[in-house]
């Protein structure tokens, strides 16, 4: 009996002391500056593990769905984590932690101008995120049709699945320009041409997240979600460009 006992106490105190793992969902405009607020974090928290997924948010709001086992869930916009909300698959409050900027960017033309530079001859091909699945994507179909440029550049639009696959496409030549989001044009190796799009031309991209209703509750992740809302990550983030509230 008393072998079992200390055999009993020591398999808890073996779970005690086991990493507590954090599974994210995030956006993909997120992966430079989520990258060091993770590493931060487990830097605080050595017994702690964040494994992230990055997608569109539509992608990622499909997954969780159909039961995808993530604990937070970091989007693109405040709409995805409401609607998630209302049926039922969020824990707590829906808290928006950043707003984004959309940018025109190219490592082969100079867009410092502004927009004008899509109607020119050389540019062939126009990277632009799904707006039916990235929030980024859906404000820069916004401020095409603003500029009244839309019907203009259509034919040269080429749709990407999320904001990293449009980087993706600019940078390699895929497209000579991209609608970016701000933050992914601040890597190193993304050095080119950028044009800030006048926020007042687009609906503000307010980046929400909330704590994914799993088949258990995890306070790690509750802990993280406090965490990115602290004011120790508020420079990180806008190291990367985002905007803090």
């Amino acid at each position: 009996m008393k072998k079992t006992t200390i055999f009993l106490l020591l398999a808890l105190f073996s779970i005690s002391m086991r990493a507590q793992t954090v599974k994210v969902a995030a956006a993909a405009n997120l992966r430079f500056v989520f990258e060091e607020i993770k590493n931060s974090y487990m830097k605080a928290n050595p017994r702690s593990d964040v494994v992230v997924n990055f997608g569109s948010t539509g992608a990622l709001y499909l997954q969780i769905v159909n039961g995808a086992d993530f604990n937070l869930f970091m989007a693109a916009d405040d709409v995805v984590p409401v609607k998630l909300k209302a049926q039922g698959l969020v824990s707590g409050e829906v808290k928006t932690y950043a707003f984004g900027k959309l940018v025109l960017w190219s490592n082969t033309i100079n867009v410092s101008k502004g927009m004008d530079v899509l109607t020119d001859p050389s540019v062939k091909r126009i990277a632009v995120a799904k707006p039916d699945l990235a929030p980024y994507g859906d404000r820069a179909v916004e401020c095409l049709k603003s500029a009244g440029l839309l019907e203009k550049v259509n034919d040269k639009i080429v749709y990407a699945d999320n904001i990293s696959q449009t980087a993706q496409f600019a940078q390699t030549g895929n497209a000579e320009v991209g609608f970016l989001a701000y933050s992914l044009t601040l890597s190193p190796e993304m050095k080119g041409s950028t044009f800030e799009i006048d926020a007042k031309s687009y609906k503000p991209v307010a980046q929400a997240m909330a704590i994914v209703k799993g088949w258990k509750a995890n306070p790690e992740a509750v802990k993280l979600m406090k965490y990115i809302l602290s004011p120790e990550c508020k420079p990180i983030f806008e190291k990367y460009g985002y905007i803090i509230q």
